[in-house]
């Protein structure tokens, strides 16, 4: 008898381990993969995941318009071709009355995403007069939240879509041009959540379907619903995120998108809002309107299970005027601009609301390298990683006509001291014979498109479609992106 249950548990464990050493391999064929989250890390050695912070530039515009005022707010900002568009909620605090005095939805534009201006429209009066940038003031003009419509069944005259809140839910509208609207229809389109915030929705052309994305609460706690569309006018049961191994915390806004080098990852940047604190120097005397905000990065690869980083990825600073109420709501939006340094690299950049409720109100420009919001890095004295086991894909060419090669790319900065090298892995974790370490010289620079070569060669093409891994070393480096090109 104990013979035989000895045999059995032999067996059992020897069946576990067989399904623990039988990875599939992902394919991930030609695409951009981040560090965001864990799904390329197979291990970490000495090394970590570091996230990163947006560094503050100038203040891109000041909302001190006929329509604006000291509680603009819910900006968005998306590119039409090559003209920047922007949108937000114009709108005043009478602090002497407690009042808001008005909410409109207003407009500014840029051929760079540095320089604003505001164009004076002339659709709608305010004030008694038609001299201002007002694109709306009807139904949902409290956070009107626009986007452009990448649906190839999109039809012209909707090429722009928006969501607002109103009549107990969110209402869809249209516009040919971003600048005239119109209700796509009264009835609500999403009425189960909370609506009293950025509330936004976007066509995926990953998953190939409308996603939004809005609020909702949980035991009090603001939290982040999402439903998916076929139509935009027809949405599924919303249903709240779930976001794995993080404390409950008011997540005020959640500005997500699908990242554009890297589109079938989600990345969000809600306003973690903290009710409880208020900065002593707060313009309200009697402390009506506490609390204090930052901004977090979340990801998802499939909108519904999040990670979300605990450490703010936007801090307020040393700007007292972004530790009062309600600031550092980074706007709906990220955009690509030259940075001003030699050479013009693209870098990106976000926005966020400081001196909200005081006034003037503004949107600050941050910037953050490309692909650079979490890096896997070592430091000095050395580190490594091993990706999960995946297969890429070649060039779609006629086999008899050779098509580009297939290279390994790789985003990532290191010191004038430090390094990264890298080896390709097969299934049993061995080298593969001619791209191992040996075979790799050591990387230097801070490059965002680095070709890997070893001894001098790059093509990958024989590699196509067997499983691998990629280990790497690291030395006072950081490594933010990689992708096996074939273009």
């Amino acid at each position: 008898m104990q013979n035989r249950l000895t045999l059995l548990c032999t067996l059992m464990f020897l069946s576990i381990a067989i399904q623990v050493s039988a990875e599939e391999p992902a394919h991930i064929g030609s695409r951009r993969e981040l560090f965001v989250d864990d799904w390329m890390i197979h291990s970490l050695k000495n090394a970590r995941q570091e996230l990163h912070h947006p560094a503050p530039q100038e203040v891109a515009i000041t909302y001190d318009g006929p329509a604006e005022g000291n509680i603009s707010y819910y900006v968005r900002i998306l590119k039409d071709g090559q003209k920047y568009r922007m949108y937000y909620r114009g709108a005043h605090h009478d602090w002497s009355k407690k009042i808001t005095t008005h909410q409109v939805v207003c407009y500014a534009e840029s051929d760079d995403a540095i320089h604003w201006k505001k164009p004076n429209l002339g659709l709608f009066e305010f004030n008694g007069s038609k001299e201002n940038n007002v694109v709306w003031m009807g139904l949902g003009k409290h956070n009107f939240s626009p986007f452009l419509d990448t649906n190839p069944k999109c039809k012209p005259e909707e090429k722009f879509k928006a969501l607002g809140s109103g009549n107990k839910g969110l209402v869809a509208f249209a516009s040919p041009d971003g600048i005239h609207w119109k209700l796509m229809q009264d009835k609500p389109v999403i009425t189960k959540g909370a609506f009293d915030s950025q509330n936004l929705a976007f066509w995926d052309a990953h998953r190939g379907q409308y996603v939004d994305f809005h609020r909702g609460f949980t035991n009090k706690v603001r939290a982040i619903m999402t439903c998916t569309s076929d139509d935009f006018l027809n949405w599924t049961d919303p249903k709240f995120i779930d976001i794995k191994n993080s404390p409950a915390q008011h997540l005020y806004t959640n500005a997500t998108i699908a990242y554009p080098r890297a589109p079938h990852l989600f990345l969000a940047f809600p306003k973690r809002f903290v009710p409880s604190r208020a900065a002593a120097w707060h313009p309200d005397p009697k402390n009506n309107h506490r609390g204090v905000s930052d901004g977090v990065l979340m990801t998802s690869r499939d909108g519904t299970t999040w990670k979300r980083w605990d450490e703010a990825f936007l801090r307020p600073g040393q700007n007292r005027e972004r530790w009062w109420q309600r600031n550092n709501h980074i706007a709906w939006g990220i955009t690509t601009t030259p940075s001003p340094l030699p050479g013009h690299v693209p870098e990106l950049s976000l926005y966020a609301i400081e001196n909200y409720y005081v006034g003037p109100c503004r949107l600050r420009r941050f910037t953050l390298r490309m692909d650079g919001f979490v890096s896997i890095n070592a430091p000095y004295t050395g580190g490594e990683m091993t990706t999960r086991l995946i297969t890429f894909d070649g060039s779609n060419v006629d086999p008899a006509k050779p098509g580009p090669p297939v290279e390994l790319e790789l985003n990532l900065a290191t010191s004038a001291a430090g390094s990264i090298q890298c080896e390709l892995l097969d299934e049993k974790g061995k080298p593969i014979p001619g791209f191992s370490l040996a075979d790799c010289k050591e990387i230097y620079g801070d490059e965002l498109a680095h070709v890997v070569s070893w001894k001098g060669k790059s093509d990958l093409t024989k590699l196509v479609g067997k499983p691998v891994r990629v280990r790497f070393l690291l030395k006072d480096a950081d490594l933010y992106s990689l992708r096996f090109r074939n273009d």
